[in-house]
């Protein structure tokens, strides 16, 4: 939306001050809690659409391709809603401006939600043929919309009253929210793998999880709802100036920051998806493993991550984000050099690749988003901090399952490390710059 479009928008509401009574009393540990939730729930979602994509949708959409051709079509169609999470988040901006952010976020998660629900109920190919592959698709696209317009800034709000000593703690809490959801996702479709004939799960069994989603989504949706239109927290997010801004002008006086910003934490993001949907996918491709057994170890590895989150939260209040940042790109680097080898071992070093990287996925994660945010000018914190955000996990996390299978199957092991080496690069080069540049405090 241009700058000129501002004058026809309603005027803003008044700004509270400390120390208001409409500014209440809000800590940084309450934001952190309404993130975590919210968190959680998201990744959830995203979650289960990506397990699916592995254990169900090439034979439920697929049946005509091979198995691996299959899964190839199901992550191309994973990636649909990462390509929409920045779109939904501009046009969601736009309601935002207009009609305030409980409408915008009442909106969102509907859609979010129906998208969800539909997933459950869709038909599968030998139903519909090619149109249940066009409705997955659509209702795909959909979530990622509807989640890019979930966006409501208590993250960005959490890193600004957070004590300075201790940014590095409350940016790990607002992250703790993925491997939580990914742990409900995966134990969730371990249960009924475990528990169904594969009759009965490719019939109804992969459907749960979305239900399941979706009465989540439910719940988030007025668990946000309470927080962000409470009196307290509207106040102190006007504020601070966390309110939408023109995208136009924010890509033109702060363009660099925006890339810095999607690229400093790459090697995480892509990381995650390595170690999690893709893992799966060899796994089931490559090895004899079964589902279950495998889908443990990578739950087991998400609770590895977490006191490895805990620890990369003491470092960076020691010794900063930044350095922090730094360490784990290094690391990961280290670690892409030995994909190729764990991966084509036996099962033991399969597993050491999952246990590895998820706890290298814990102490960079924890430190991974909004890395740069503090580099934009106040009044672009909001729009910013969410741009980057799904610009980040669209570059580093909604192709690397389908890369990563590809590079597998048709050029070796060893181009996954680079793959993943590339992230890493990405992630050291962006810090750079940002130091250069003299953004980016250590702290």
């Amino acid at each position: 939306m241009s700058s000129s479009d501002t004058m026809n928008h309603p005027p803003a509401p008044p700004r509270a001050h400390p120390g208001t009574p409409e500014a209440g009393h809000v800590t940084p540990g309450d934001l952190a809690v309404g993130v975590i939730v919210g968190r959680i729930s998201q990744s959830f979602d995203v979650f289960v659409f990506g397990l699916g994509c592995v254990l169900a949708f090439p034979k439920a959409f697929f049946p005509f391709a091979s198995p691996l051709d299959g899964m190839f079509y199901a992550f191309a169609i994973f990636a649909l809603g990462f390509i929409a999470r920045p779109l939904g988040s501009m046009f969601f901006l736009v309601l935002h401006r207009w009609f305030g952010i409980a409408t915008k976020l009442t909106i969102a998660l509907f859609m979010l939600g129906m998208a969800t629900a539909g997933i459950a109920f869709m038909p599968g190919y030998s139903t519909l043929g090619w149109w249940s592959i066009l409705a997955l698709a659509v209702l795909r696209f959909g979530q990622g919309f509807g989640l890019g317009g979930s966006w409501n800034g208590l993250a960005s709000l959490t890193a600004l009253m957070a004590p300075r000593e201790r940014r590095g703690w409350f940016a790990m809490l607002a992250q703790l929210g993925e491997p939580i959801g990914f742990i409900l996702a995966a134990g969730l479709f371990a249960y009924i793998w475990s528990s169904l004939t594969p009759a009965d799960f490719f019939e109804w069994g992969w459907r749960y999880p979305f239900f399941v989603a979706f009465a989540v989504n439910v719940v988030a949706l007025f668990a946000r709802l309470r927080m962000v239109v409470a009196p307290r927290y509207a106040a102190q997010m006007a504020h601070r100036d966390l309110e939408p801004s023109s995208m136009r002008e924010l890509f033109r006086t702060q363009g660099i920051n925006v890339g810095l910003g999607a690229f400093a934490p790459l090697a995480s993001y892509a990381l995650f998806y390595l170690v999690t949907i893709f893992g799966l996918s060899w796994a089931l491709m490559f090895t004899t493993q079964s589902p279950t057994g495998f889908l443990l170890v990578e739950i087991v590895g998400a609770l590895v991550a977490i006191p490895c989150m805990f620890l990369s939260a003491w470092f960076a209040d020691r010794f900063g984000r930044r350095t922090t940042l730094a360490v784990c790109g290094v690391l990961i680097a280290i670690y892409s050099g030995w994909t190729a080898l764990m991966l084509s071992g036996g099962i033991v070093q399969g597993y050491l690749f999952i246990l590895i990287g998820f706890a290298l996925l814990g102490f960079s994660h924890a430190q991974a988003a909004g890395a740069v945010n503090s580099n934009f000018r106040s009044e672009f914190r909001y729009t910013g901090a969410m741009i980057t955000s799904d610009l980040g996990w669209l570059i580093g996390a909604g192709f690397a399952p389908l890369v990563g299978l590809a590079l597998a199957q048709f050029v070796g092991l060893d181009y996954v490390g680079l793959y993943l080496l590339s992230g890493a690069a990405g992630t050291l080069g962006a810090l750079w710059i940002a130091k250069r540049r003299g953004g980016l405090p250590n702290d």
